[in-house]
């Protein structure tokens, strides 16, 4: 039964402590299976995805969008709760908070779910470690359509909302395989070798072959290593090809994202139509 009237939250009583500790707490986040989002574009991204919203808080004593009223309309059987102002800014990361916060449901991805294709698109990041970085190159995913992304190895939580703002909300639009070990991702590659001829292609500023003399295309495995010591030596191993991307200034390396992006929109570039 979806509730009649909205939940108020007026003091710091167990449901805020909840709430608060999982837009900050890793731990919490996986324990729950939940997710905290804010900001409209990442809300609607969210909805766009269908994601399960299992709460919608709105700030008292403030006039709602119309958009806003549709979102309590059509998931009135999620807790709404309406909070008290001081409490609300409190749990709100902007500087502007925005209309609504919301948790959701994390929509999880095994790797032997997934649906194989005849010229997919993957990409691994080796043990990410900047939240930033890892939005960005999520929302660069999204936009050159690739078709799974990897996280391999202990790295930051990908479900902080820092990420999520950073990533403008792709990620609830993203097949997120996480690997514990390379072992995993040995036997993935294999099977993916000899079902579709996967190549396997790694970055790295001291690479032996320049971007600008490789086409480079689906099935690929493209590689991004970790932002402070790259890719390991194992993950080396395992690239049939190590590209840099040429410099002209003086700083001999890109930031992460900015690399993975360029590495994508030439694999985007090169795929033809018959293999999207």
């Amino acid at each position: 039964m979806s509730q009649s009237r909205p939940l108020k939250i007026s003091v710091k009583n167990a449901e805020f402590q909840i709430l608060l500790a999982l837009r900050t707490n890793r731990s919490k986040r996986s324990q729950e299976n939940e997710v905290f989002v804010e900001g409209t574009e990442c809300i609607k991204q969210l909805i766009g995805a269908r994601w399960e919203i299992t709460r919608i808080l709105f700030r008292e004593g403030v006039k709602l969008s119309l958009w806003a009223e549709s979102v309590l309309k059509k998931y009135s059987k999620a807790k709404q709760f309406e909070v008290s102002s001081g409490l609300f800014l409190e749990l709100s990361e902007k500087e502007n908070p925005s209309e609504l916060i919301v948790t959701a449901k994390i929509q999880r991805t095994e790797i032997q779910n997934l649906i194989p294709t005849n010229h997919p698109f993957y990409l691994l990041f080796d043990r990410p470690s900047d939240l930033g970085n890892f939005g960005s190159i999520l929302r660069s995913a999204d936009s050159f359509q690739v078709d799974t992304v990897f996280v391999l190895g202990h790295s930051i939580d990908v479900y902080d909302p820092k990420v999520l703002r950073a990533s403008l909300g792709s990620i609830f639009h993203t097949k997120l395989v996480f690997l514990e070990s390379v072992p995993s991702l040995e036997m993935f590659l294999k099977k993916e070798k000899d079902r579709c001829n996967l190549q396997v292609i790694g970055s790295d500023s001291l690479g032996k072959e320049s971007l600008e003399k490789t086409n480079i295309k689906s099935p690929v495995l493209l590689i991004l290593g970790n932002e402070a010591k790259g890719m390991s030596v194992h993950l080396q191993s395992l690239c049939d090809l190590i590209l840099k991307i040429p410099m002209r200034g003086v700083v001999n390396s890109l930031n992460v994202a900015c690399a993975g992006s360029i590495l994508l929109w030439e694999v985007t570039r090169n795929r033809t139509n018959h293999e999207v």
